[in-house]
């Protein structure tokens, strides 16, 4: 595979953009470009790394982003709208958007193209993000365009803004940390390291078409995980149990004054859904290596330069 194929990013500039640009870039891939409608986080990219091309591009709306479709050979599809209070703007950055990218990808005759879709697809919940997420791979689906479809779970990794980031910071700066109800809910973190691997492996050995669950291989319950990162962080809050009832109210206050909270009443009702999801063998499938939970926790929170790297809300 030559490094010197033409690599796009429409959504770039989130958790997997800038962790995939971090490793593309470290493997000898130099010819990507990012388009994305954030531009702090726009602005972080570049400054990490300088040398690749961003573009600020509300792909939801036509407009001159469309020229860099031109002699792509691989798009890989990462934009997202993951929190927010209003169900226009998950249709606009999870569905228009993925409209108008199909029709740059058909009518280019771009070669590749992977799709990164979401676990939330098979959820049992009802959100404003797993809907838009239906709705968003059932396009890519319907578009005809033979492609890999990846769907992670939780991830987490350099650059976390809102998951397990933003847990690690809020513990440093509160003295008591709430968990909701028993704090037993399973989940399936995925390391973006190993996401971005299997990313990856599709670019260079142009995986045919088909749905991939990656989940995380450890089953781990929420209040297990807080306790590993408050220990990989040597935070000193208090884990303190809140009745679910208590805690959803303390989250619909905190929405009214802040409209684009870190984690909303929908995000709740999400993390005590009880979903499990199907992990299949894609270390072997894809051919690439799976960090452990502790290990990939450790890497997270002490890379010498990513680490100390936060991305705007």
């Amino acid at each position: 595979m030559s490094k010197d194929i033409k690599i796009l990013l429409p959504g770039g500039a989130g958790l997997v953009g800038q962790n995939l640009v971090a490793r593309l870039k470290s493997k000898g891939y130099k010819n990507i470009i990012v388009l994305d409608k954030h531009k702090k986080n726009l602005a972080i990219l570049k400054s990490t790394q300088p040398e690749i091309k961003v573009k600020y591009a509300n792909l939801s709306k036509p407009g001159s982003w469309q020229q860099f479709f031109t002699d792509a050979d691989v798009v890989v599809m990462l934009q997202a709208q993951i929190g927010g209070l209003y169900y226009q703007e998950f249709f606009a950055n999870n569905v228009s958007s993925t409209n108008l990218i199909l029709d740059e990808i058909r009518s280019k005759e771009i070669p590749y193209l992977i799709h990164i879709s979401s676990s939330v697809v098979e959820s049992s919940a009802d959100d404003f993000y797993t809907r838009s997420k239906i709705e968003q791979e059932t396009l890519v689906i319907q578009s005809g365009i033979e492609c890999p479809i990846l769907r992670p779970t939780l991830m987490f990794g350099w650059f976390d803004r809102k998951h397990l980031g933003w847990l690690s910071r809020l513990m440093q700066k509160i003295p008591v940390f709430p968990v909701p109800g028993d704090g037993r809910f399973i989940r399936q973190p995925l390391y973006v390291g190993d996401f971005c691997d299997v990313i990856i492996s599709c670019i260079e050995n142009r995986i045919p078409g088909g749905i991939f669950n990656i989940s995380g291989h450890e089953k781990i319950d929420y209040i297990d995980m807080i306790r590993v990162i408050k220990k990989a962080v040597n935070a000193r809050t208090v884990i303190l149990k809140i009745p679910y009832r208590l805690f959803y109210v303390l989250l619909w206050i905190w929405g009214l004054f802040d409209k684009n909270p870190p984690f909303t009443t929908q995000q709740l009702q999400a993390l005590v859904a009880k979903d499990e999801f199907e992990v299949i063998d894609w270390p072997n499938i894809f051919g690439v290596s799976y960090t452990p939970f502790n290990e990939a926790v450790d890497e997270t929170f002490h890379h010498p330069i990513y680490s100390k790297v936060v991305l705007d809300f």
